[in-house]
C-alpha cells in the first residue's frame, strides 16, 4: 500500500504524493462551500479574477471553513452565511445542505458543499473583503443561458458550480 508524502507545503495549498499520483490538498480551511441564491427571481452570481486561471471567472458566492482563524468554531453553514453577506450583501433566512461535489477529483481532494439560500434580503454592497474586488450580479433566471454565453465570449470563464446552481433551483421548484 503507498503512502502519501509531502513535496510541497505553502500557505494555502499542499502537494502530496500517493505512489505515483500526485495531488493538491487543502492546507488552510477545511472545506469550501458554494452558495446557489435566488433573489426575486434573479441568481446570484459573483465575478472576480482569478489568477490560476488568469481572467474574469463568474462564479457563485463561495468562501473556505475554518480560514477565520478558528477552525472549531467555523462550520460549512456559518462560513455559507459569512461568504453569502461579505461577497454580496445578502442574508438568508433559510438554508439548506444540498450536496457535496468534487471540484476537480483528478487534480485535488477539494469538495464544496453547495447551499440553497432562501428569504434573503440584502444589508449591505457585498463586494468582499480586503483585496477581493467582487462584482455582484443579479440575473433573472430566464436571462442566464445569454448572459453566460456573452460573458463567454467577451473572454470571461463560467465556474461549473453555476450550472448546479442552477439544476438545482429549477429542481426546486418542481
Amino acid at each position: 500500500m503507498p503512502t502519501t508524502k509531502t513535496l510541497f507545503t505553502g500557505k494555502y495549498l499542499q502537494v502530496l504524493q500517493d505512489g505515483k499520483w500526485e495531488y493538491a490538498a487543502r492546507v488552510k480551511g477545511t472545506a469550501v462551500v458554494a452558495i446557489a441564491a435566488k433573489y426575486e427571481g434573479k441568481l446570484i452570481v459573483t465575478e472576480q479574477f482569478r489568477r490560476p486561471v488568469n481572467c474574469r471567472v463568474i462564479d457563485l458566492p463561495a468562501g473556505l471553513v475554518g480560514d477565520t482563524g478558528d477552525v472549531n468554531s467555523d462550520s460549512p453553514r456559518l462560513a455559507a452565511e459569512r461568504e453569502l453577506l461579505e461577497e454580496t450583501g445578502f442574508v438568508a433566512d433559510n438554508w439548506a445542505n444540498r450536496i457535496t461535489i468534487p471540484t476537480s477529483p483528478g487534480l485535488t481532494s477539494e469538495t464544496v458543499q453547495i447551499f440553497v439560500a432562501e428569504g434573503l434580503r440584502r444589508e449591505s454592497e457585498g463586494g468582499g473583503i480586503g483585496r477581493e474586488e467582487i462584482t455582484v450580479h443579479l440575473i433573472p433566471i430566464v436571462e442566464m443561458k445569454k448572459f453566460l454565453v456573452t460573458e463567454q465570449t467577451a473572454g470571461k470563464f463560467i465556474d461549473s458550480k453555476v450550472f448546479i446552481a442552477l439544476h438545482l433551483l429549477e429542481h426546486d421548484e418542481e
